[in-house]
């Protein structure tokens, strides 16, 4: 049984991990200014979802295999940046209107929303990598399964990383009600989420395994 003290050590390292910006906040930001509060909510359902589902893999043995394949890593990390990329195409061309924010989710549909979070947190190699390399640090030996255990800190992980990514895109969301008062804004709103998903993307796919 992980003791509180591991648990404890988890959850700040996670903390700090989380709470700093990274592609998976830029990516929630992104959608909250484009879509609005419900769908940057959505968005991160679906990618802690994503998230987790790697914590599961891992605790499996499958993290070891992304870990130390270049042929895996590389293909996961060129699917997520071609996603990416594709989503920031549509941001550039998505229709400007004047209906504000809470029509988007229902337009775009939430299970829409949602698959494409979860997407995008689960071809995230770089996650793959940290949660194969520190998830066996924090189990203990002693009692339960280490696959067990490594899915319970991963659970910790993905609690936090929902709370944390939860914030920043209400925080981003709150803007977009300004934006969409006007045409000429909503439509540098849309380029900025398209530029900031293609740069992402862009970012995934020139950079190496380092976490």
């Amino acid at each position: 049984m992980p003791t509180v003290h591991a648990v404890s050590a988890f959850a700040a390292l996670s903390f700090a991990l989380i709470v700093v910006p990274g592609p998976s906040v830029m990516f929630i930001v992104g959608r909250a200014v484009a879509l609005g509060r419900r769908a940057a909510l959505w968005t991160v359902i679906g990618n802690s979802a994503g998230a987790y589902l790697q914590v599961v893999l891992v605790s499996l043995g499958v993290g070891v295999i992304v870990e130390r394949s270049m042929i895996v890593f590389a293909t996961l990390k060129i699917v997520g940046a071609i996603y990416l990329m594709w989503l920031g195409v549509r941001a550039f061309s998505r229709p400007i209107t004047q209906s504000g924010s809470k029509s988007t989710v229902r337009t775009k549909g939430f299970s829409r929303i949602v698959r494409e979070g979860f997407v995008v947190g689960f071809t995230n190699p770089k996650s793959f990598v940290f949660f194969a390399a520190f998830l066996p640090q924090f189990a203990n030996t002693e009692g339960l399964p280490i696959g067990f255990q490594m899915a319970l800190f991963g659970l910790v992980f993905t609690v936090i990383a929902v709370l944390c990514d939860a914030i920043y895109g209400l925080l981003a969301g709150t803007f977009r009600d300004w934006f969409t008062t006007s045409t000429s804004r909503q439509r540098w709103m849309n380029r900025g989420s398209g530029a900031v998903m293609i740069g992402l993307g862009t970012r995934l796919l020139t950079t190496g395994r380092a976490t």
